[in-house]
């Protein structure tokens, strides 16, 4: 599976941004599909994933109610839709597939697209 990620860039607190992850290649649609997040000096932890099949999502606690991830099935794309940034959102996000992986382990996710930032000010 080969992943494209855009939609990045810098934004106030209290603002709204929407990422894009268009992905191709075989059977991608029997993936999970997930987005992560790297600040500075910091892991790589997990935001949200959802299942491109029954499209069943899973948040991080610090995202609920915030984001939202859905599928565009036209388009092959998983969007994250990003609402009420925080400046501690601040970070490379990634998206990513797997076949099986266990919602929040980026160990288990086979493919990954590049990094785009976002940036949100106080």
């Amino acid at each position: 599976v080969q992943l494209q990620a855009s939609g990045g860039g810098l934004v106030q607190a209290g603002g709204s941004l929407r990422l894009s992850c268009a992905a191709s290649g075989r059977n991608f649609r029997s993936y999970t599909m997930g987005w992560f997040r790297q600040a500075p000096g910091k892991e790589r932890e997990f935001v949200a994933a959802i299942r491109w099949f029954g499209s069943t999502t899973y948040y991080a606690e610090s995202v609920k109610g915030r984001f939202t991830i859905f599928i565009d099935n036209a388009k092959n794309t998983v969007y994250l839709q990003m609402n009420s940034l925080k400046p501690e959102d601040t970070a490379v996000y990634y998206c990513a597939a797997g076949i099986s992986p266990t919602w929040i382990d980026p160990v288990g996710y086979d493919s990954w697209g590049q990094g785009t930032l976002v940036t949100v000010s106080s």
